[in-house]
């Protein structure tokens, strides 16, 4: 890549955007752990499941709090051997690998909750300037490329952390027996290699790939008189990315709006729901089969992740065919459906196929909404965009972890896989909305 940036921004090669995304790959692997085992690690150690919506309420809050802030502040970065998002990417991996190895240790319910909050802010850390690392380094035409290779880098990573638990009992002979703390062994032993994959891949992108430099020369002084012109630093700046959102970014926040708190639902209740409802484990009198039921739950996760991978190869095809919309609108629709389908199964083996469907939405959440939102925001911003737009993950999730447990304890009368139904109901609702509100066009003039 060209050390002077004229505005103008080239073809990158295959390996190239293979070592800008390779990144999500060891954030992805911590994310996906866990996304797998919390809720268990919660059962584990003595929670109740309609605590399980507050225990998780790190993830949203850590977003909400987080994201916008880094973004913001990585806009206004410039490192001259690290650019302008690598330093994040680097902090964030290494302060997510140590809670990583701590999170397995921890032997009450409050450790292992306030783990997470650690962890996931540190995520986010390296999350959130990822997205706007597509953007930046990519012209409009290969943005889609980019994202779906960030979704199969996602894909990827989560098919193998969702099998490790199993892959060590089998291959390596590690026991599920409990360790000191309460936590099978097998788990243990998969977050201390998540971190260290974490780790190792975003150091491949941080010395694999470069940055364009500021195009405006004089981009510090400019960037002084912005803060004594704005006297309400990041708070106002924040505001005022709000107000100033460009018409297809809202139409895509409601669809968001609506697509994560279903995927949140899964994430609270599929894998207990499948050990409890189907297999007929308890996490307290019948650890060991609530234990295999987990096992089979993450391996038909990790079968999500592999469709996900797969079908993130299509998404330039379907998108060609389709346009970005009715694309996302689909997969949405496909992957509700899915998730639907899991309250009326009774034979394992079943899972599989409603997981796959369920991969084919993740693939494009992962990917479109993005590719749509990145074509009319302004490039200078890119950051705090990024960072506002998780807005609308993180408040739907915030909602449900706040409140869901109370609806999960009186309404669904503490039912797991009749709250991931519901789950499914939201993702459907999404596809049509998305298909309904949204523009197909991302160019600026049709905002």
């Amino acid at each position: 890549m060209s050390t002077a940036y004229t505005g103008v921004k080239p073809r990158l090669s295959f390996w190239q955007v293979w070592n800008m995304c390779f990144g999500f790959f060891g954030i992805q692997f911590g994310w996906s752990l866990q996304m797998g085992n919390m809720s268990a690690i919660y059962e584990f150690l003595g929670a109740k499941p309609e605590e399980i919506p507050g225990l998780w309420l790190a993830a949203p809050m850590t977003g909400l709090l987080v994201q916008p802030i880094i973004g913001y502040l990585s806009d206004r970065t410039w490192h001259p051997r690290l650019g302008r998002r690598r330093p994040y990417f680097l902090v964030g991996a290494i302060l997510s690998s140590l809670a990583l190895f701590i999170m397995p240790n921890s032997s009450a319910v409050w450790m292992a909750a306030g783990t997470l909050w650690v962890l996931d802010s540190c995520i986010n850390i390296s999350m959130e300037p990822f997205r706007a690392f597509v953007a930046d380094n990519l012209n409009e035409k290969q943005r889609s490329f980019g994202y779906a290779m960030q979704s199969m880098f996602i894909g990827a990573a989560s098919f193998i952390a969702l099998f490790l638990p199993r892959l060590l009992v089998d291959w390596f002979g590690i026991s599920r027996d409990k360790g000191a703390g309460g936590i099978p062994q097998n788990i243990m032993w998969s977050f201390y290699i998540g971190a260290a994959v974490f780790l190792g891949a975003v150091l491949v992108t941080v010395f694999k790939s470069k940055e364009y430099p500021p195009s405006d020369p004089n981009w510090k002084e400019n960037l002084k008189k912005e803060k004594n012109a704005n006297s309400g630093g990041i708070v106002k700046e924040i505001f005022t990315a709000l107000r100033n959102m460009p018409s297809q970014m809202k139409r895509l926040a409601i669809v968001q709006f609506l697509t994560w708190p279903g995927l949140f639902l899964m994430w609270f209740y599929y894998s207990t729901g499948v050990a409890t409802n189907i297999f007929g484990g308890d996490p307290k009198n019948n650890s060991e089969i609530f234990t295999i039921g987990l096992e089979h739950a993450n391996n038909t996760s990790a079968i999500l992740n592999l469709v996900t991978f797969a079908f993130s190869f299509t998404i330039p095809f379907w998108v060609g065919k389709m346009g970005m919309k009715l694309t996302h609108t689909a997969c949405l629709i496909i992957g509700g459906v899915g998730l639907i389908s899991v309250n009326f199964i009774h034979e394992p083996w079943m899972l599989y196929i409603s997981m796959s469907m369920v991969g084919i939405a993740w693939a494009s959440i992962l990917s479109m909404p993005y590719s749509m939102l990145s074509g009319v925001i302004p490039q200078e911003k890119m950051g705090i965009y990024m960072g506002i737009f998780n807005f609308f993950i993180v408040l739907p999730e915030i909602i449900a972890s706040l409140f869901f447990g109370k609806i999960f304890e009186r309404f669904l009368h503490s039912d797991r896989l009749l709250a991931v139904l519901i789950g499914g109901v939201l993702l459907c609702t999404a596809g049509i909305l998305c298909a309904l509100i949204v523009k197909d066009s991302t160019s600026k003039k049709q905002q």
